[in-house]
């Protein structure tokens, strides 16, 4: 059986940041889009990917006009998929674990 995802996704495109260390160890950082997400994962528009199984870091912006307060959340996954859909490219990941915080 093909991968099947746990939990339902939701469409939102929020600002996030991936972070990677690329197979010399030097940290990679892109900025993209979320396409969706859901409670074990997310699709992340960007414009270079990290490698399928690539252990990743990223910070999704959550809207203040929901949470009030300016709050990011941060999450540590792993890209399990990856997309070109002709000019853009996205991952998706697994979330093995989040926290929120007070956005700087």
């Amino acid at each position: 059986m093909k991968g099947i995802r746990a939990g339902v996704r939701m469409p939102l495109e929020l600002p996030a940041e991936l972070r990677w260390k690329n197979e010399r160890g030097v940290t990679r950082r892109v900025r993209g889009k979320t396409g969706s997400i859901s409670g074990n994962g997310l699709l992340v528009t960007v414009p270079v990917r990290p490698p399928r199984k690539t252990p990743i870091f990223f910070t999704i912006t959550l809207p203040q006009e929901v949470t009030k307060v300016p709050l990011e959340l941060e999450c540590r996954g792993r890209v399990v998929r990856l997309y070109q859909h002709g000019q853009s490219s996205a991952v998706g990941a697994i979330i093995d674990d989040y926290k929120l915080r007070t956005a700087h």
